[in-house]
């Protein structure tokens, strides 16, 4: 990693930091409940993400009877999140696959592996993405691993982070190598934050935010040549 880029992105880490606070530290919760809740957040927001969550606990007192559940029936439960009938299926295929290889719901044996070959076996399962896999091996298992939402893509193009026009997938690449493995996590919740705040994808106030200095939409980028990427 260019000392460059560690400098510039410890630097943008503290102005966030300052400003939004700190990142609330991961919930406690297992490594099956962070499965589940990220196939919950694909294309959603926390909220509904959450109610569908907490529903889908009320609802079944184990994995086993979500993995057999009528599918009729955990759409309806989960249906506030959106995408019901798809989520569902990845769900209890999920559950699935993990008590199949495992012959019980839970993850913990990957934490006894290197980080491609978590991201492989847990992208292999039909609905994972990059992105699911880097918040399970992230959040739950304190891995170097950089989850890239729609905000952290959007924000790392405008401060240089990224090329412009990179793939969210090339993007997780990129990143997990020039962030410092321990601001990843919060690094990646304060983009978010920040996202949210002012560096929206339209009607972006920016220039009111942090880093108006650094952003490219506000016009007025100051990284160094090297960071011009």
């Amino acid at each position: 990693m260019s000392d460059n880029y560690e400098k510039k992105i410890r630097e943008i880490n503290q102005r966030l930091k300052d400003y939004y606070g700190e990142p609330e530290r991961p919930t406690d919760q297992s490594g099956i409940d962070y499965l589940v809740e990220t196939i919950l957040s694909q294309n959603t927001n926390d909220i509904n993400r959450d109610k569908a969550f907490n529903q889908l606990k009320e609802k079944y007192s184990s994995w086993e009877k979500v993995e057999n559940a009528e599918r009729d029936e955990l759409i309806d439960t989960i249906r506030v999140a959106g995408l019901g009938p798809t989520k569902a299926e990845r769900i209890q295929k999920s559950l699935r696959i993990v008590r199949e290889d495992q012959g019980k719901y839970s993850l913990e044996f990957i934490d006894e592996m290197k980080v491609e070959e978590a991201k492989k076996w847990l992208t292999d399962i039909p609905g994972i993405g990059p992105k699911t896999a880097a918040i399970i091996l992230c959040f739950y298992f304190g891995k170097p691993v950089m989850p890239v939402d729609t905000h952290v893509h959007r924000i790392s193009q405008r401060l240089g982070l990224i090329p412009e026009g990179t793939s969210r997938e090339k993007a997780h690449e990129i990143l997990e190598e020039r962030v410092p493995n321990d601001l990843i996590y919060e690094f990646h919740i304060l983009l978010i934050y920040h996202g949210r705040k002012h560096c929206k994808a339209q009607h972006a106030t920016c220039c009111e935010g942090p880093l108006a200095d650094l952003c490219s939409n506000c016009g007025e980028i100051s990284y160094d040549d090297e960071l011009r990427v």
